[in-house]
């Protein structure tokens, strides 16, 4: 009988566990600050900052033109390269978050 029950708490821990409500997204907007940078701000949906997150500034090849982590403010400013490029913010394995230079704005 114990064993049963630990087992029944086992399968509702899991499935507690794997449910949406304690996932966190990784979210990431960039924009142009009309000036010559771009700012891109990142987090989590759970409200958990994003400092230190890597960000990456590749080209249409795939070429990391620009590297970097989020501030304390979970923040990046970079200077906007000229061609087509997209940021990537990257918090791990299956959270990766690209955002497309074209789609960067004002």
């Amino acid at each position: 009988m114990k064993k049963a029950f630990f087992a029944m708490i086992l399968v509702v821990a899991c499935m507690f566990a794997a449910s949406p409500g304690f996932a966190h997204t990784p979210l990431c907007s960039c924009y142009n600050n009309g000036d010559g940078t771009v700012t891109c701000e990142g987090g989590f949906s759970d409200g958990s900052s994003a400092a230190g997150v890597e960000i990456r500034v590749v080209n249409a090849a795939q070429n990391v033109l620009i590297k970097g982590k989020m501030d304390e403010d979970s923040e990046f400013t970079f200077d906007m390269p000229t061609g087509p490029y997209k940021v990537q913010f990257d918090a791990g394995p299956g959270h990766l978050v690209e955002v497309e230079g074209k789609d960067i704005t004002e």
